[in-house]
């Protein structure tokens, strides 16, 4: 069993190969670790001193992928970060699903026998303009696994605990931010779940047998969740003031924020996803993950603890 790894200096696609690593999951000369990088170079040096194979791998260039993926039998596809390709209703292959395709037809030329996606925790059908591409690279793994080219497991990942600052009204200061009332359209409950956390739930299902996870679509995410009022009262508290919670139409958030000088398209391509917080899209009831770290000997990682770490 060889494992192609994408995105594997990414936030989450990093953190995975680490959880693989640190638990001793997978032989690291099992493992090719996919970049679009130079991987000749010596921020990749420690990679190449355990033995894991490092190959150049760029969405734009599928001749690469094919390359890159030749001699495994499992691809780990992480969603690609390019949420530009999204922006303004994008239409269908020309979206994020455009670089997922790419990757999902590479790996079939190369031979790949099980693909393993990152869709994210929303509900399907979901409102969230932030799931379009998700929902249509899931669509089109189901139609190959029907077809019976390729098994195909998809872990709906939870929402990141260290994304709460994009939920909480674009809050990127941080710890210099000085604005008093944040302005969201819409709240609803969410199970935040830690970058660490969810690498080591995902890299369990890695290490499995291909059998166990062929033909699943489950989510990784804590059970608890947490709603953008709740972050206003943790963020009051580390910081020693009041911070409000405004909460308003969609059109007049998309205003607001575009007006402050945020790129308009991307706004608007936001918004949407808090109708799907106010539906309880992003409250996940699903023991996957919970179970995982249980029988690590570990607990989920409290929302409060990454906020804290944060501001600080």
């Amino acid at each position: 069993m060889t494992i192609a790894l994408t995105s594997a200096t990414g936030k989450l696609g990093g953190a995975v190969l680490n959880a693989i690593l640190e638990n001793k999951l997978i032989d690291p000369e099992e493992l090719v670790v996919c970049t679009s990088s130079d991987p000749s170079t010596s921020r990749f040096d420690h990679l190449r001193a355990l033995s894991i194979t490092l190959c150049q791998a760029n969405f734009d260039d599928p001749s690469s992928l094919v390359q890159a993926y030749k001699g495994c039998s499992k691809l780990f596809l992480v969603s690609t970060p390019r949420i530009e390709m999204d922006y303004n209703n994008a239409p269908l292959w020309q979206g994020r699903e455009k670089h997922h395709r790419a990757a999902i037809d590479a790996a079939l030329e190369a031979g790949v026998q099980h693909i393993y996606y990152t869709s994210l925790a929303f509900g399907n059908p979901s409102k969230a303009g932030v799931m379009r591409a998700h929902i249509r690279t899931e669509a089109y793994l189901h139609e190959l696994e029907k077809a019976g080219k390729v098994k195909v497991t998809v872990i709906r990942e939870g929402l990141y605990n260290e994304s709460w600052p994009l939920y909480f009204g674009y809050y990127f200061g941080l710890k210099d931010e000085t604005r008093k009332e944040v302005v969201v359209a819409g709240d609803g409950p969410v199970s935040w779940t830690s970058i660490p956390d969810m690498a080591f739930g995902t890299a369990k299902v890695l290490a499995s047998t291909s059998e166990g996870w062929s033909g699943k679509t489950f989510y990784l995410s804590q059970k608890k969740t947490w709603s953008l009022q709740q972050i206003a009262e943790i963020v009051s508290k580390v910081r020693g003031e009041d911070i409000k919670l405004r909460v308003v139409s969609r059109k007049e958030y998309e205003d607001f924020y575009a007006e402050c000088g945020t790129e308009r398209a991307s706004v608007e391509w936001w918004s949407s996803s808090y109708d799907a917080l106010k539906d309880g899209e992003c409250a996940i009831d699903d023991p996957t993950l919970e179970t995982f770290l249980k029988e690590a000997g570990r607990s989920p990682k409290p929302l409060e603890e990454t906020v804290q770490e944060m501001l600080k």
